[in-house]
């Protein structure tokens, strides 16, 4: 167990002696990229290859503790966010996932039926179903929220009026990976689960590194994000819920009859098995029990929120500077990812300026997220 938390505030030393990378002399600020892996990850990896590196599911003493660790994977995978194990999958990324999903789906949904995508998500949530919708013949519904600079959020409201009888799906970003706003999907789900039969489709990916995921509490159908945004290595999680998965046709080999699991419809032997070993020591890093992880994250978003504000404070103080969606530092709105703009200024120039004076490692581009360019004509400056 990792203590990250003294006095009820972040241990920032603590934190710092967990990660191998750190002690280069890169700060790594481009968060929406991913982060660094902890070293207990690390030697996770190595130990299972070196001692456990056979086939899952043999009787022998080795076959057993490797199947026992990989079991052990996806049972702290379901804890990290409040699920069961059997509603889980590991595969290699969330855009893998998502694409596995949306095949399952293929044969599910009537000719008439409705998916309302995000304009403003990340392409791991958008191409897929942009293919279902073509290959099926569906109709697709563009979920865009105001133009303004200040105000790139989806919501609830802005959700309601695009949702009708023959709305089957909506997908949306927990958290943008480029604006940083946190949305509240919540108050979403109820509005899709309005609509009889409709469900919700979250990517958690750029949420999921700086507060607790209780899949649960925000009353989702399905959720992913990738591990190694969250200090692991190179794998994304997908939870479907028990209900949801009555829709999900299974992928698997034919003779898993009946798949009862997520993983066994879905995951088609793609999880790595020495990298899923490495999800209990992830589990750990925040803490040995949910109310001491409970404990961790909210330091987290506290230090989060005082590092934003100096930021942010900044930002917002200067004529020439474009801030875009959350100008506020509140831990509740967002989280620190920050998108900005300068006047007479490209933003591949500053960032590049930034790499010529400084060990500081920033990005400019889209990150996976095109379709955002649309919005707003001036964000051509963030994303390149």
């Amino acid at each position: 167990m990792a203590d990250l938390v003294a006095d009820g505030k972040l241990d920032v030393e603590a934190v710092r002696s967990h990660f191998p990378a750190l002690k280069q002399n890169q700060v790594f600020l481009d968060n929406a990229g991913g982060t660094q892996i902890l070293s207990d990850a690390i030697n996770s990896i190595r130990t299972y290859l070196e001692e456990t590196n056979v086939q899952l599911g043999a009787s022998y003493n080795i076959g057993q503790k490797a199947t026992q660790k990989y079991n052990e994977g996806l049972k702290a995978a379901a804890d990290f966010i409040n699920a069961d194990v059997s509603e889980i999958v590991i595969g290699p990324s969330t855009t893998q996932l998502f694409a596995n999903l949306s095949q399952s789906f293929a044969l599910c949904f009537p000719p008439s039926a409705e998916i309302i995508v995000s304009s403003i998500d990340h392409e791991a949530n958008i191409s897929s179903w942009v293919r279902l919708a073509k290959i099926r013949n569906l109709t697709l519904k563009w979920w865009t929220p105001s133009s303004s600079p200040s105000d790139l959020k989806l919501t609830a409201a802005n959700l309601r009026p695009l949702l009708s009888d023959k709305t089957k799906l909506v997908t949306c970003t927990h958290t943008s990976n480029i604006l940083g706003s946190i949305h509240d999907i919540r108050a979403m789900a109820d509005e899709v689960h309005k609509v009889e039969g409709a469900m919700l489709c979250v990517d958690g990916v750029a949420f999921a590194p700086h507060r607790e995921v209780n899949v649960e509490a925000l009353g989702v159908d399905f959720y992913s994000f990738s591990w190694y945004k969250v200090y692991g290595p190179h794998i994304a999680a997908l939870y479907a819920s028990s209900s949801a998965q009555t829709h999900v046709s299974s992928l698997g080999h034919y003779f898993h009859t009946p798949a009862t699991t997520l993983s066994t419809k879905l995951g088609l032997a793609a999880s790595s098995y020495e990298l899923v070993s490495t999800i209990p020591t992830l589990l750990s890093y925040f803490g040995s029990s949910a109310s001491a992880r409970k404990e961790t994250w909210a330091a987290i978003a506290a230090h989060e929120e005082t590092l934003q504000t100096i930021l942010l404070d900044y930002l917002n103080s200067r004529e020439d500077v474009t801030v875009y969606s959350e100008r506020s530092a509140d831990k509740a709105l967002r989280v620190p990812v920050i998108s900005f703009s300068v006047r007479g200024k490209s933003s591949s120039e500053i960032v590049e300026a930034v790499d010529g004076m400084s060990d500081f490692g920033i990005r400019w581009g889209h990150f996976y997220k095109e379709e955002i360019k649309g919005l707003v004509k001036i964000l051509d400056k963030v994303l390149g």
